[in-house]
């Protein structure tokens, strides 16, 4: 096996922390072969679709890479914009911002990227981009508040795959979840409340997060469990009664059974209980993307409005909300805690009297 070198090294530049901050993904555009690649690549994830590898081939490659990309493009198209994916500019956004604070907070000698899971920019590029530049210590941060082995222990997967072919590797440090995390809580009680000003408190607040089969909950996954605790340290927050909000999951795929109650059959449901005007928000979502942007925001108010409803808002995710920065930025100071980057003189020395270079 044939070892990853880092290119044109220099064993005297020095050592620097390197913050990785991921992301889902997205496609390069909205289109029917963009939607293949990326699809393609997403539902190959065994960590996604928990089926028989065989089977699942078939089903994938036989009905929904023939079918399922023409459909979403045209989703997608509703949601690009000038600036292209929403997710890719909110991540690109956050990211900047993050290194800004840093900065300015006195940190040195780091380095702030961020990568998608499914497309571009892909994890071993800007990998690749950080060890060039002599990070040497590695934190990820993948932007899922809740743990899930089908988002965070997929990005897990990646990046120890994109290690067993390197020959140096960094320090290394993960963040799994921050669902209760207080400033995290904080920024999404803040983001609600300021909506609140503006447009009013709504009969119902629910709060919608992405789904997952049921059986993954049974099998020990704790994403059920840590989306709950976020709504209900959220609605604590806010000084919400338990009847006062929900909590929900939406994007459901298949035909198994998912995670319950579905948004879009809740929110069918609430008209007739007298529940006429309701806002959702997403606390599972760091960034706004087609998810929101078009499920919530579009396809739910329409089957709300349809059932009766008369006021229905979408509150925005925190996207790169200074409440939200701050909060990701005390998370990874948290998390850098006593790792330090230092020149080391003798290790300079010895390389400029040998001239190494690799």
């Amino acid at each position: 096996m044939r070892f990853t070198n880092t290119k044109n090294y220099q064993h005297q530049q020095a050592d620097k922390i390197g913050i990785l901050v991921t992301n889902l993904g997205t496609p390069d555009a909205p289109t029917p072969a963009a939607l293949k690649r990326y699809l393609k690549e997403f539902l190959s994830d065994p960590r996604v679709v928990e089926v028989p590898r065989l089977l699942w081939w078939l089903i994938l490659h036989g009905v929904i890479l023939r079918f399922r990309p023409r459909r979403s493009a045209k989703a997608y198209a509703t949601v690009f914009n000038e600036q292209g994916s929403p997710l890719l500019f909110h991540t690109q956004q956050q990211c900047d911002a993050i290194r800004q604070q840093l900065q300015q907070q006195g940190h040195r000698n780091l380095e702030v990227a961020f990568a998608m899971r499914y497309g571009n920019p892909g994890i071993q590029t800007v990998l690749d981009e950080l060890f060039a530049k002599g990070v040497r210590k590695l934190l990820v941060v993948p932007l899922y508040p809740q743990y899930s082995a089908s988002t965070t222990a997929s990005t897990f997967d990646a990046i120890a795959k994109d290690f067993t072919r390197r020959r140096w590797l960094p320090d290394f440090r993960f963040v799994s979840h921050y669902h209760d995390f207080p400033a995290f809580i904080e920024a999404a009680a803040q983001q609600i409340e300021t909506f609140w000003q503006q447009h009013g408190k709504p009969q119902k607040l629910i709060l919608s997060y992405h789904g997952i089969p049921k059986r993954y909950l049974l099998n020990g996954d704790p994403y059920h469990c840590e989306c709950h605790k976020s709504s209900r340290l959220i609605a604590q927050r806010l000084g919400l009664d338990s009847d006062e909000y929900l909590t929900t999951f939406q994007s459901r795929f298949g035909r198994e059974e998912w995670l319950t109650p579905y948004t879009d059959e809740t929110l069918k449901a609430l008209p007739a209980q007298g529940i006429t005007h309701v806002q959702v928000f997403c606390p599972g979502f760091s960034a706004d993307c087609l998810e929101t942007i078009e499920e919530i925001g579009e396809e739910n108010r329409e089957y709300f409005l349809t059932a009766g409803g008369a006021q229905y808002d979408y509150i925005p995710a925190l996207n790169d909300n200074p409440a939200h920065i701050d909060a990701l930025c005390q998370l990874i100071e948290q998390n850098l805690a006593h790792w330090q980057v230092q020149d080391d003189p003798e290790r300079q020395g010895r390389a400029l009297a040998l001239g190494a270079k690799t």
